[in-house]
């Protein structure tokens, strides 16, 4: 094999094809990454010859990708993202001690974020990013050191620290709670009352999917073909939440995740204790072994321990 064809290729070419790629123009890129016309066609000859292939159709007042150069932009455009945002964290971050998070969008919001601010009476030097996604990261990214997930327990990466179990339990906002008690809503004294209520139900795929359902804990209750007086689908666990504090109907929240908002009144569990569900999902904490060279990195880990220990406590779950 030709070893031209086996050797890596040079960044500066990629970053100018990805630019003139983007703009669709030879001036532009030069003018975006300050180099003249004739250096940016330069690095672009250069990178035709080591692919093997041409990038782009040149007309005389346009420039279009050719089939192999959009394949080549596909990997080139989020690679070159990933390289310039590590550089610009590692330029903010020189000198300061940091912890980078990736979890999900709802347990973000509704667990993770609430409670920052203890932490960061403790630790006021710890900067904190959170990368929040419903898509599982790479913890081999270097801007990730700790992830908070959401899975089965045969599913759990090696070398996790479990937080908490999942359990379902209906939820109102305080205002329909109060409403229904005082007879100016439909009653929420038994799950059969659920038939004039909306039901706020996720939107979800996942193999949780089938536990965080209301058609599971009707079921469980010996209603498998109730209907409600309507269904609200969304996407996000804290979209339901929110839709249940401003009084659209009743949602079937994870306990842990909103065991706050319940201790404060916000939110009612309109059957007590007897309208849980326990589910065999359960979260958890994965860190990066290279993280745990930094100093800063443990107390971070021995925060959230401590935190899920405190949640676990509040929904009455065993050590």
């Amino acid at each position: 094999m030709n070893r031209l064809r086996q050797r890596p290729l040079a960044i500066g070419p990629l970053r100018a094809f990805e630019a003139v790629a983007r703009r669709l123009s030879f001036s532009g890129a030069a003018d975006e990454l300050h180099l003249t016309q004739s250096a940016i066609s330069r690095q672009i000859r250069a990178l035709e010859d080591e692919v093997g292939a041409v990038l782009f159709l040149r007309g005389t007042r346009h420039v279009e990708l050719t089939s192999t150069g959009a394949t080549l932009l596909r990997t080139v455009a989020p690679l070159l993202d990933r390289l310039d945002a590590t550089v610009r964290q590692i330029r903010v971050t020189s000198g300061r001690r940091h912890v980078g998070v990736t979890t999900f969008a709802s347990f973000a919001s509704l667990w993770l974020i609430p409670r920052l601010h203890s932490f960061q009476r403790l630790h006021p030097d710890i900067d904190i990013r959170i990368s929040a996604s419903d898509v599982l990261a790479d913890m081999d990214d270097p801007e990730l050191d700790v992830a908070l997930r959401y899975c089965h327990p045969n599913d759990a990466p090696p070398g996790a620290t479990k937080l908490f179990g999942e359990v379902l339990t209906p939820v109102v906002g305080q205002a329909l709670a109060e409403q229904a008690e005082r007879g100016q809503a439909p009653p929420l004294r038994a799950p059969a009352d659920l038939a004039r209520h909306t039901l706020l139900e996720e939107d979800d795929q996942r193999p949780s999917a089938e536990y965080l359902s209301w058609r599971y804990w009707l079921a469980r209750r010996g209603l498998p073909h109730q209907e409600p007086l309507r269904w609200l689908y969304m996407n996000y666990t804290h979209q339901q939440v929110q839709a249940a504090l401003s009084g659209q109907g009743v949602a079937l929240a994870r306990l842990a995740l909103v065991q706050e908002s319940i201790q404060r009144g916000e939110l009612v569990e309109p059957f007590g204790e007897a309208g849980r569900e326990r589910s065999p999902f359960t979260y958890w904490l994965v860190h990066s072994e290279a993280a745990l060279q930094r100093s800063e990195l443990r107390p971070f880990i021995d925060w959230v321990i401590e935190q899920a220990r405190e949640t676990r406590r509040a929904v009455g779950e065993p050590d």
